[in-house]
């Protein structure tokens, strides 16, 4: 799962005047001002980007689905007088909430 929006980082690095973001999996790459090597964009600088901006386009997704998800297994669960819905709705969540938490640094 994405936690940065390509967009966010390409403005930090226009405005602090980095180049050429590079995006390696989940690590972020750029050149400094006068470097002629690429560096991993700060960790600081994505915790601050993190806490601006929110989630991504596909956290959101990701967070309405579970949502969604929960709700109609709540309603199956009461119809169908069974709490497998409910619990097949808490794993999908477990594992969206798992997905959801931002390894930085």
């Amino acid at each position: 799962m994405k936690h940065f929006c390509k967009d966010w980082l390409n403005e930090w690095c226009y405005n602090n005047n980095w180049s050429d973001l590079y995006i390696e999996g989940h690590q972020y790459w750029a050149f400094p001002p006068g470097a002629v090597m690429p560096e991993p964009i700060p960790p600081e600088v994505l915790r601050k980007l993190k806490a601006e901006k929110g989630l991504s386009g596909e956290e959101k997704l990701w967070s309405i689905g579970a949502v969604l998800l929960s709700l109609v297994a709540a309603i199956l669960s009461y119809f169908l007088k069974s709490p497998m819905p409910i619990g097949l709705a808490f794993a999908f969540d477990a594992v969206t909430v798992a997905l959801l938490e931002v390894e930085i640094g």
